[in-house]
């Protein structure tokens, strides 16, 4: 049976590279970098080393804006509620992000309006796209931060954030992206693209899970997040996860020089694969067809369940999902896709692919002639699709 890993938007497999580079901070080199014998130091070294690369490779201007974290959503959490804390001592007590983030940015705000905040939620539209007029629109005197993510988790659109960088500093506000899902797959500058503040993850890109980062442009000042200690400048404390930080650098370096590369192999196979699956009765691509990330192909078929979709896939050796990884053990419909404006039964029937670099035309050969048979097979016993098909016949 052939074997497909299909939710790379999920967790990503760790590249050798990454790992190798990481050994040696498993190992020989374990001392606290807080310590000032010479493994302390060793250990010190590659975490400033990695510092400055992740920091060159999103277009920071200094090493200094780059803080470590256990994730993307811890860094979500700490850019929002640090921030949000911050200005709240000035008057700014309103929120704007929009109706299909993560979770981790979601619950954030609605953990906010329990301390005051207010929050607008923008509209994304039947193609999962942010406005920029609408965030220029919903700014005020009182909002103090914008947070609109730069890829969707499930669907997989890309933002356009620089328009939305730009609306935000001409108007004075803080503007932050989650970034999860897009660093490594698109091309990010956090100067010319005028964000102050930005998250990102190393397991999304071949790197290992537990370690992150936040962007935090020089001048702002979120409130602390973890207090105990001078780590990273005496923000969050606690002692550096060494080996996790040098590998996060390694797998970030290996997936923006690679990026090119990898979109020219990913996306015609991803483009066959959605113009297969569309040939599927009642099926529809999620999200902007363009305007998105290489492997993402996310679809939805009417008359079906999606967990039982994911089930007979991973019979047949396909390991795939419905949405975000962070909500599989909810049997709700997608709030993305709801929020494009999907009703709940179609929401029900939705599948996410989201490929690599490894991904082959014979893996999506495969997947065209398994994915109509199990949709054929499923809607055969559903009287959902029973239903559609009588409402057909009846005009």
């Amino acid at each position: 049976m052939r074997k497909i890993y299909a939710d790379n938007a999920a967790t990503t497999a760790l590249d050798p590279r990454v790992l190798e580079q990481m050994m040696p901070y498993l190992t020989t080199v374990y001392g606290n970098p807080s310590s000032l014998y010479r493994i302390g130091a060793q250990a010190k070294d590659a975490v400033e080393t990695a510092r400055e690369k992740i920091a060159s490779l999103i277009g920071a201007k200094s090493a200094s804006e780059i803080y470590f974290t256990s994730g993307g959503s811890e860094s979500d959490n700490w850019a929002i509620k640090g921030v949000a804390r911050a200005m709240k001592k000035r008057g700014k007590t309103h929120i704007i992000t929009s109706k299909f983030e993560h979770h981790a940015v979601l619950h954030t705000v609605h953990a906010l309006k329990k301390e005051g905040f207010t929050v607008t939620m923008l509209d994304v539209y039947e193609n999962g796209l942010v406005r920029p007029e609408d965030v220029a629109e919903a700014i005020r005197e009182d909002t103090a931060i914008v947070s609109v993510m730069y890829a969707n988790n499930e669907i997989g659109t890309i933002q356009p954030i620089a328009e939305i960088g730009a609306i935000c500093r001409q108007r004075g506000v803080i503007f932050h992206t989650d970034a999860v899902q897009a660093m490594g797959n698109t091309p990010i500058d956090v100067e010319q693209q005028q964000i102050d503040l930005l998250s990102m993850t190393a397991h999304k890109l071949h790197g290992p899970k537990g370690v992150g980062a936040l962007y935090i442009r020089k001048g702002i000042r979120p409130s602390i997040l973890i207090d105990g200690g001078a780590q990273e400048r005496g923000m969050r404390a606690g002692t550096e996860n060494v080996a996790g930080i040098v590998g996060f650098a390694a797998a970030l370096e290996l997936a923006i020089d690679g990026m090119q590369q990898r979109i020219d192999h990913v996306v015609p196979l991803r483009n066959r694969l959605i113009d297969g699956l569309l040939q599927i009765e009642r099926s529809r691509l999620n999200g902007d067809r363009d305007a998105r990330l290489p492997g993402n192909v996310n679809m939805c078929f009417e008359g079906i369940e999606g967990e039982s979709l994911l089930l007979r896939l991973d019979m047949n050796g396909v390991s795939a999902s419905s949405g975000s990884a962070c909500t599989s053990g909810s049997l709700d419909p997608s709030h993305v896709l709801l929020a494009i404006g999907l009703p709940h039964e179609v929401a029900h029937g939705s599948m996410r692919l989201s490929f690599s670099d490894d991904i082959s035309d014979e893996d999506i050969d495969y997947l065209l002639e398994l994915v109509p048979n199990i949709v054929t097979y499923l809607r055969n016993m559903s009287p959902l699709w029973e239903t559609i098909k009588k409402n057909e016949r009846n005009g």
